[in-house]
């Protein structure tokens, strides 16, 4: 495999994850498509580590939201060698709350994506995911216990 078309599936991965939250097809299947066994996501507020209930994980999160849209910039991909990748992009997300949400009706936040893949079995996998806030605007998600 070239570098190119690794890239490019590396690339994808991060796109079709973003899609994922706002589809609302999180499950296992989902999961297993996009990650390592060893998969690691951490936001601001919250990480997780492994892909068992890193699914229902997602979906707790955005239970918060009535809906989501995330748009990303396309990814740089860095290979480090045939088997690992670094990747890097910027997202913008908008979480529309739930009707009865005190305060701005939208969350709009701006991210740096930093991610890792390696090529498995299974072929190329993410095995990291951060998210680095650089600015937001609205009415953040009340903390768990509120809702």
């Amino acid at each position: 495999m070239n570098s190119v078309t690794a890239a490019a599936e590396i690339s994808t991965l991060l796109d079709r994850y973003l899609i994922g939250l706002d589809d609302d097809k999180l499950n296992d299947a989902w999961v297993s498509a996009l990650f390592s066994d060893d998969a690691r996501v951490e936001f601001p507020m919250a990480r997780h580590e492994g892909i068992e209930g890193l699914a229902d994980w997602h979906r707790q999160a955005l239970e918060a939201f009535a809906r989501t849209q995330h748009l990303n910039s396309p990814a740089v991909v860095d290979l480090t060698g045939d088997e690992r990748a670094v990747l890097r992009a910027n997202l913008v997300s908008t979480h529309v709350h739930h009707p009865d949400t005190p305060g701005d009706p939208l969350f709009v936040a701006g991210t740096l994506v930093h991610g890792e893949a390696r090529r498995t079995e299974r072929g190329w996998r993410l095995t990291e995911l951060s998210f680095r806030l650089v600015w937001s605007t609205g009415t953040p998600p009340r903390p768990q216990d509120d809702r």
